[in-house]
């Protein structure tokens, strides 16, 4: 990895009416050949930022770089060195599948000979070569991403922007682009990544930024981010409540020596439909194996019936949660 690939500075952006700033005062460096995840709950800014970094959006105050240019002076040779795979399919969808590749490289200005062994090329990396005359309404989700992927490597970026990558893939088509996205990095493109999925930016990302509000609050790799969490290992347990209720569990619970949190587990209601058993996390500051008893015995003397217990680690969503809060968006 070499120098700076992305660069925001101070950057501010307000909308006309807007009770507050959409991005305020928002900074971070994404480095050459970096697979860069930034994140946040919806409404945080991320989708303003990256509508600035890629000439979209005109930002209020602040600096803004891709490839060492200004986004807003540089605007032209910006777009030359840079390519975005949204989340919805935008094919054009009068043209075949090589055509959309051999279209968007003309576009850009890739001599004939020069996009056609190109597009020959990216369709057979991307398994499409038999897909090459098909129109977009006849590609499955996992086809169209991957046909968007080759039409922005077309130009030969040196940024590529993938918003949601993933979403809505089966888990090969979803295997597949993750595979494609270490490629990328292996061959020296910056990749900055949008998701909602921390498995996939804890998999993928060289280095997270969280934003909410406008504001950066945490930049670190994916696994300092976690490993800096309180509470980083966990109990979860899983147990019909006595006569007091879940709620009596749970403050009963987050007494005991060594638990920091307690809460539902992440992606899981607190209990199942017409199942009288609650799931609980416990996040916990010492070695989790040494609140086994005491966990157990606190739930057999509130007469809880214990179906499960295990013993687990804190995760990206852990950390994403913890920094951003649970309230819906």
């Amino acid at each position: 990895m070499g120098g700076a690939a992305v660069e925001v500075v101070d950057l501010v952006k307000r909308y006309p009416k807007a009770p507050g700033n959409a991005v305020d005062g928002l900074s971070f460096e994404v480095t050459e050949g970096e697979v860069f995840g930034l994140l946040g709950p919806n409404g945080a800014g991320k989708t303003t930022t990256v509508g600035v970094l890629t000439t979209r959006v005109v930002p209020t105050s602040g600096l803004a770089r891709v490839a060492g240019l200004n986004v807003r002076t540089e605007a032209v040779a910006v777009c030359a060195r840079l390519a975005v795979v949204p989340q919805r399919v935008n094919l054009d969808r009068s043209l075949g599948v090589r055509d959309n590749l051999v279209f968007h490289a003309a576009y850009h200005g890739v001599g004939r000979a020069e996009r056609n062994a190109r597009a020959d090329e990216l369709l057979e990396r991307m398994g499409l070569t038999g897909k090459a005359k098909a129109i977009a309404d006849d590609l499955s989700g996992g086809q169209a991403q991957r046909v968007m992927i080759a039409r922005a490597l077309m130009h030969r970026p040196e940024v590529l922007f993938l918003d949601e990558p993933s979403t809505g893939l089966d888990p090969q088509a979803r295997l597949f682009v993750h595979d494609q996205i270490a490629g990328l990095r292996a061959e020296g493109i910056t990749v900055v990544l949008t998701t909602h999925d921390m498995d996939e930016a804890h998999k993928l990302s060289d280095r997270v930024g969280i934003v909410d509000h406008g504001t950066l609050l945490a930049l670190d790799t994916p696994d300092a981010l976690v490993r800096g969490l309180p509470g980083g290992a966990t109990v979860e347990v899983v147990a019909v409540p006595g006569p007091g209720g879940a709620e009596a569990l749970r403050t009963a619970l987050s007494g005991v020596d060594g638990v920091a949190r307690v809460e539902a587990p992440p992606g899981r209601a607190p209990s199942e439909p017409d199942d009288p058993a609650v799931a609980v996390r416990l996040s916990v500051t010492c070695d989790p194996a040494t609140l086994l008893a005491p966990v157990v015995d606190l739930l057999g003397r509130h007469g809880a019936v214990v179906r499960d217990v295990s013993l687990g680690e804190a995760t990206l969503e852990d950390v994403f949660i913890d920094l951003t809060g649970k309230d819906l968006r």
